[in-house]
């Protein structure tokens, strides 16, 4: 396979990972154990924040980059991977959204509220990026006639 059809791969899985940290900490959110937070001091938005720079940041970076080296000649393979990961993208955040009314009163943040909106907007960018590149045609050679 080529590099493009690599990249695209690896961002589906960046973006899957993302996905799963994100539902997971908001999950451990929404019930702590009882002595929990006597014990040990949790605060979201560094763990937040560590999930965007190991997951969605490069995740983006590699859906660019096969989009620029796939963009000249179009590829519905690769525009339908990337799809994917826009849609993996979408629907996690979204889910992420719905469990914001069940978290506890003292991790209703800004970071935690702000965050499954901003990458459900990133998310639409990534769908159309795929979009394009399913529906580009590859360019024909100029004929020479002398």
């Amino acid at each position: 396979m080529s590099l493009e059809k690599w990249a695209s791969i690896a961002s589906v899985g960046l973006y899957a990972m993302f996905v799963g940290e994100m539902i997971s900490i908001y999950y451990f959110m929404t019930d702590l154990p009882a002595n929990f937070e006597f014990a040990v001091a949790f605060e979201p938005t560094p763990k937040i924040l560590q999930f965007i720079s190991i997951g969605v940041a490069p995740a983006s970076i590699l859906t660019g980059l096969s989009f620029i080296l796939a963009k000249r000649y179009g590829s519905k393979q690769i525009g339908s991977i990337i799809l994917g990961g826009g849609v993996i993208l979408l629907i996690g955040m979204a889910y992420c959204y719905t469990l914001l009314d069940k978290l506890v009163p003292s991790y209703v943040i800004d970071s935690v509220i702000i965050t499954p909106p901003v990458f459900m907007g990133v998310s639409i960018p990534v769908m159309i990026v795929g979009i394009i590149l399913i529906k580009t045609n590859k360019k024909r050679p100029k004929k020479e006639y002398f």
